[in-house]
């Protein structure tokens, strides 16, 4: 399985657009082959000493995979190529984690 953490970076004044076309992508996403999870997430603020300040203008992309290739279809996708033309200039920032288990058949040895 892969995992994967998309950090995007959202433009000032950019978010509420953002996030709507990221509404409209997800479900385009979760019905790819080879998708496990696929979902965005806000950090917001807790009473937990251990969290780092939460940054509003950042929106974590979570994601699953059955495999590269799957991933790979996924990034070539119409679909991903049309939420990039619908959201172009409206994010600063894009850092993309790719990880493997460290445990069970899958894992990283």
């Amino acid at each position: 399985m892969i995992h994967v953490i998309a950090e995007l970076t959202i433009a000032a004044g950019a978010r509420d657009a953002f996030l709507s076309a990221f509404r409209r992508l997800e479900p385009l996403v979760r019905a790819e082959e080879g998708c496990l999870e696929y979902g965005g997430a806000l950090e917001v603020p807790t009473a937990l000493a251990a969290q780092t300040p939460p940054r509003p203008d950042v929106l974590l992309v979570i994601e699953k995979w059955t495999n590269e290739a799957a991933l790979a279809a996924h990034l070539a996708a119409p679909h991903m190529a049309e939420f990039a033309a619908q959201t172009s200039g409206q994010m600063t920032g894009r850092v993309i984690r790719v990880a493997r288990d460290v445990s069970g058949p899958h894992a990283v040895r």
